[in-house]
């Protein structure tokens, strides 16, 4: 089978002896990340709040663009212009794109899902468009990200097996599709999606059927939708036996604190999610302790720092009273700090993890991560 792994490459550097978890280096054309890794999620060419400086500035190393919200605003015709997102965001580190697929089916209005693509009605002007295989992966190529998604259907939750069954097959169909129409691979690497829903045997058939297509990486998809943690967990068991050691394996769309160490345990390297902007514009901070929501009256006499186990900016600067101040008077500047915190919380919590791993006691750090992290907000 042709191999398409020029754009990127993967070292595993090592296997945690207590836990089999991976440390690994990925390398693309715009430079290299460690894993495990999280990525922050620029949505429409910005992480919320935050400039590409700020960003390098907290420790991130690649980010995720998204498809859908880039086709629909500012469109490919802009962005051909720019010279890619890159470009037009002045990011000069790697870019994952996602295929928009999870937009459409979340965001958008729904027309139809046929074998030749989705149609569906913007979530902004209520306008027709048409998401097949091959336009997804065009609109990538134009934002020149070095990581492209397959257009995958995304499998809601709950959903009956043969409904499942039948996601997961036409998300195969539609792999082989994106692979026809993947002109520079050795510009950009493509990333399969492994579906299944919940249903352990569906998820085994989904990662062989994926896997046998000769990719730089895979992604597991699907998960984190509103299931319980212990059937994500379960079914991530159930699929790593069956993904490739030597490529790099991506979650979609996990972000919290407690899943990036779960998860990191079982053998995944690659995370991504909106949930440290999201809930830092709505006031919530993540701490080493568990969740802090600054808008809470307890905090307003509060002088320590938000979390005295935290290095960053946000951390050594500035007290909880005076964040609690600005969430109720819903200045800006409150949003920025909490989401720059957030994002910094998350990116050196996965530096812990690594260095975990490559001392052979992730387990152990998972015990004392989980003996201080509470999981209900104060």
């Amino acid at each position: 089978m042709k191999n398409h792994n020029r754009a990127l490459s993967f070292e595993l550097k090592h296997i945690c002896r207590q836990s089999g978890a991976r440390y690994g280096i990925v390398t693309t054309p715009h430079g290299s990340f460690e894993t495990p890794v999280f990525m922050p999620v620029g949505t429409r060419a910005t992480v919320k709040t935050m400039s590409s400086e700020e960003l390098i500035t907290i420790g991130a190393k690649i980010i995720l663009g998204n498809t859908y919200h880039l086709y629909l605003r500012p469109g490919t015709e802009i962005m051909d212009h720019a010279g890619g997102l890159h470009a037009f965001m002045n990011w000069n580190l790697p870019i994952l794109t996602d295929s928009g697929g999870f937009q459409v089916f979340s965001l958008a209005k729904l027309n139809d899902i046929k074998e030749e693509g989705v149609a569906f009605q913007s979530h902004i002007d209520g306008s027709s468009h048409f998401l097949s295989p091959e336009k997804s992966i065009a609109i990538q190529e134009s934002l020149g990200s070095d990581i492209m998604m397959q257009l995958d259907e995304c499998t809601p939750w709950p959903s009956d097996e043969s409904y499942a069954k039948q996601s997961l097959e036409r998300t195969t169909r539609w792999l082989e599709r994106c692979i026809n129409v993947w002109k520079y691979p050795e510009k950009q690497a493509l990333f399969g999606i492994v579906q299944g829903g919940m249903y352990e045997h569906l998820r085994i058939q989904s990662a062989k059927e994926i896997t046998a297509f000769d990719l730089p990486g895979y992604a597991i998809g699907g998960l984190s939708v509103g299931e319980p943690a212990d059937v994500m967990y379960r079914m991530l068991e159930s699929v790593m036996p069956h993904m490739p050691t030597n490529k790099p394996r991506y979650l979609m769309g996990v972000g919290s604190p407690d899943y990036l160490v779960e998860c990191s345990v079982r053998g995944i390297d690659m995370f991504d999610c909106v949930l440290p902007t999201r809930i830092g514009r709505n006031g919530t901070a993540m701490t080493s302790q568990g969740r802090v929501v600054l808008r809470n009256a307890i905090h307003a006499h509060s002088f320590e720092p938000l979390d005295p186990n935290c290095s960053c900016y946000v951390c050594t600067k500035y007290t909880r009273a005076y964040l609690h101040h600005l969430i109720r008077c819903e200045e800006i500047l409150g949003l920025r700090l909490l989401s720059w915190h957030n994002l910094f919380f998350l990116i050196d919590l996965m530096r812990k993890i690594r260095d975990a791993i490559c001392e052979d006691r992730l387990m152990s750090f998972r015990e004392e991560f989980f003996a201080d992290y509470k999981m209900n907000d104060k």
